[in-house]
């Protein structure tokens, strides 16, 4: 692949990061949720998560990110707090950024930030 080619695709991550950052900080959230760190339905692999990018660049405008994942058994996830409560997350949360959109969520969909908007995954 050309090099030229690779670097335009890093920069479209990077911009795409920028825009859902910015996005989110628009409403004007004190505390910002992510819902689940997986990529994909039925997956437990969250460690190259690009939500992490999004996350940092959130904690860089000094609002505190919790995390809502029920297979991360650590207390903090890149330095997030994880809560294992599924309504403590709701309720503290101002803004829940989710992959898609689930019914655990229904009751908080005001709340939420998704790329989901056919429901699909």
């Amino acid at each position: 692949m050309p090099q030229n080619l690779i670097a335009a695709v890093v920069d479209a991550n990077r911009t795409r990061k920028d825009f859902i950052a910015d996005d989110i900080l628009r409403r004007s959230p004190h505390v910002v949720g992510i819902y689940r760190l997986t990529m994909k339905a039925g997956s437990d692999n969250f460690r190259a998560s690009s939500v992490q990018g999004v996350m940092k660049r959130i904690k860089a405008k000094g609002v505190p990110v919790i995390v809502y994942e029920p297979y991360l058994h650590d207390n903090e996830f890149y330095r997030s707090e994880v809560v294992r409560d599924l309504e403590e997350f709701k309720r503290r949360s101002d803004v829940i950024v989710s992959n898609r959109v689930v019914d655990e969520l229904r009751d908080v969909e005001d709340k939420v930030y998704t790329r989901d908007i056919y429901r699909r995954d």
